[in-house]
């Protein structure tokens, strides 16, 4: 029987797994160091047989890292947790995380450092627990520092999706409006930690199209995001404005096509031919000038008066 294809992981398990593994590592490490310490002391006190060497027990429980001014800290009674957080796994951005966090407890009005610290791990899981769980009883007094070894010790898990030269790629298309440009280049902002405000607005000038807007810009030469943004707000209004006109003039056009439109070819009736009004005729005995000469020097008929002429 042919083997079961490998089902292939993806970027975030991928990554998850490896931040499992570094906890997993530094753990065996941990307790080498321990196993180590405990066989010194054993030959200090002259037990050298190695088989009677009692391995540490792994412990189930969790020590509590924090002070005793936040583990006795009486919580709210209306304090609610955010459900729409997810836990932090090892990887991605640490930052990112514990600011989401923050702005979620929000929610329950201004918090204090023992509510923020109390209710940190609850959103932890995998790799980020783990490393919960190593810290040293008692060590934590603050949320800051609470953070602050949060972030140090995930720092490698971080994503940098872009850098700020990424930026100098985002032009405005030829037919691309003014806020639709300023709303995709805020979104690769978002991306890129810690950006100059000077590369920000030279890389936002950089990108516009040749243009009228991009002129002014050239002579009024914003030197602030502010400055630039009050300028960008009247020329959306102006584009704004042109697009509703846009859009009032194309049922009128759509109308006059309707009326004005080119018959089409059944609307053309074709010429009818000429049938003959009896089936025989006389024919004439004589010929078709002379008919004619008598015709006219009998005045029968009264011929038209030539162009140019009058007549009496």
């Amino acid at each position: 029987m042919a083997d079961k294809e490998t089902p292939q992981l993806s970027q975030a398990e991928l990554l998850a797994q490896i931040a499992e593994l570094q906890a997993e590592v530094r753990r065996i490490a941990e307790l080498s160091t321990q196993n180590n310490g405990e066989s010194s002391k054993s030959s200090a006190q002259g037990n050298t047989d190695p088989l009677n060497i009692t391995p540490p027990k792994k412990k189930l429980t969790l020590d509590n890292p924090f002070s005793e001014e936040i583990t006795n800290y009486q919580m709210p009674k209306n304090f609610t947790l955010p459900t729409v957080l997810e836990p932090y796994k090892g990887f991605g951005d640490p930052r990112a995380h514990v600011k989401k966090f923050q702005s979620m407890m929000f929610f329950n009005g201004p918090n204090n450092e023992p509510v923020l610290c109390r209710a940190f791990p609850i959103y932890l899981d995998g790799a980020a627990l783990l490393w919960f769980s190593k810290l040293s009883v008692g060590s934590i007094s603050s949320f800051e520092e609470l953070a602050r070894s949060f972030i140090d010790y995930f720092a490698a898990s971080r994503i940098y999706l872009h850098g700020s030269d990424y930026l100098g790629t985002i032009k405005q298309g030829q037919h691309e409006s003014l806020k639709d440009y300023m709303t995709r280049f805020a979104d690769a902002t978002m991306e890129i930690q810690d950006l100059h405000p000077a590369v920000h607005i030279h890389a936002l000038k950089a990108g516009l199209r040749p243009d009228k807007f991009r002129e002014t810009i050239a002579i009024t030469k914003p030197k602030m995001l502010e400055e630039f943004r009050e300028r960008a707000a009247g020329q959306m209004e102006i584009e704004e404005l042109r697009e509703a006109q846009k859009s009032d003039k194309q049922p009128h056009r759509r109308k006059e096509e309707r009326t004005f439109r080119s018959p089409s070819r059944r609307d053309i009736k074709k010429p009818s031919k000429l049938t003959p009004k009896y089936n025989t005729y006389t024919r004439f005995n004589t010929k078709r000038e002379n008919i004619i000469r008598e015709i006219l020097n009998a005045k029968i008929i009264k011929l038209p008066a030539r162009a140019g002429s009058y007549q009496d």
